[in-house]
């Protein structure tokens, strides 16, 4: 009886081993996607950063034109994934 015990609790361990590195896989290959998901942004983003840059500058020598109605560039980093993207499911992946 004991030995069969031993041998169940050695099964478990192996079980709990198996998982535990499972999701430790899972957590490295989640933080290569967020990572490969900002680089991506980055790059899409780059072209909107100059856009804004001279049209800061467009706006400071022009001190006398009103404001916008709606900022360049107001947008989270969700709402430029849903712009790009759509709103349920990513194209690009």
């Amino acid at each position: 009886r004991e030995d069969e015990l031993i041998q169940k609790i050695h099964r478990l361990v192996q079980k709990r081993d198996f998982l535990v590195d499972d999701a430790e896989v899972e957590r490295l290959r989640e933080q290569e996607e967020d990572k490969e998901m900002a680089d991506f942004l980055r790059i899409k983003l780059k072209p909107l950063d100059k856009v804004t840059k001279s049209s800061a500058s467009s706006r400071a020598q022009k001190k006398a034109d009103p404001p916008p109605s709606k900022p360049t560039m107001a947008k989270t980093g969700l709402a430029l994934i849903k712009d790009c993207c759509g709103a349920t499911q990513c194209n690009i992946m």
